[in-house]
């Protein structure tokens, strides 16, 4: 789903409008499946630093996450130009970074009672079919239920980032959301970002023409990942519950 510092613009350019790029989506598909294998390459290597090496896991996490952060916002901006040759090694790395961020909690779950490396399988299953039913959906949904549905999810998921920062500052002071807290942000999370993945074949071919397929690529990217990482959320806090 298109990130929220250009949600309502995206938002505002489809309302009304006929598809501007019907083909974007399945020109984006092979570098959305090529970025999501980088990630999960990212992430091997990250969890071989937890277990070789994991002194250095946190300062080259921290490093990976203000890469991470630049490079987003400098790739974006050039794929948005239309620059794919430049823009396409950048998402690559991009999505290096993701997956080695990612790894710390792909580490916890396996690590956890109850979920381990099947509870990772599922929350990637579980993102496969989200896509299927997604695709069937936001592909048919009118323009009145279409711009509902984008309006909800785009507040839903606002909110919910809003009670991700208040939850990560009030653990600096030793203060942790209860386990029944936990499984309801997280359930909460899985809910928006299958809603999202619903927007994205919706919003995106209204929003981009075909030859824009690297920005409808991340959009998709950023849904998929967000909704792999709140399943396996959910999953060890359910696991995990006193």
């Amino acid at each position: 789903m298109s990130n929220t510092s250009n949600f309502r613009k995206a938002m505002s350019e489809a309302r009304g409008q006929a598809l501007v790029g019907p083909n974007v989506i399945s020109n984006a598909l092979p570098y959305l499946g090529g970025g999501l294998i980088l990630t999960a390459v990212g992430t091997y290597g990250g969890l071989g630093v937890i277990q070789n090496n994991p002194g250095i896991f946190f300062p080259t996490f921290i490093a990976a996450i203000i890469a991470q952060l630049v490079l987003f916002f400098v790739a974006q901006n050039i794929a948005a130009n239309g620059n794919n040759s430049t823009a396409l090694p950048l998402l690559a790395v991009y999505s290096l970074l993701t997956g080695y961020t990612l790894s710390g909690l792909v580490h916890v779950a396996i690590g956890t009672q109850g979920v381990g490396i099947q509870g990772v399988a599922i929350a990637a299953l579980g993102c496969g079919i989200t896509f299927i039913f997604a695709r069937n959906i936001g592909s048919n949904l009118s323009e009145e239920d279409g711009m509902a549905l984008t309006k909800t999810v785009g507040i839903g998921i606002m909110a919910l980032f809003a009670v991700l920062v208040i939850q990560l500052l009030l653990s600096f002071f030793g203060v942790y959301s209860p386990s029944w807290l936990e499984v309801g942000i997280s359930g909460l999370g899985v809910l928006l970002f299958a809603g999202a993945a619903v927007v994205d074949f919706y919003i995106l071919p209204r929003t981009y023409p075909d030859d824009l397929y690297l920005p409808a690529a991340l959009s998709m990217y950023l849904t998929y990942i967000n909704l792999f990482i709140f399943i396996l959320r959910l999953l060890i806090a359910i696991n995990s519950r006193d």
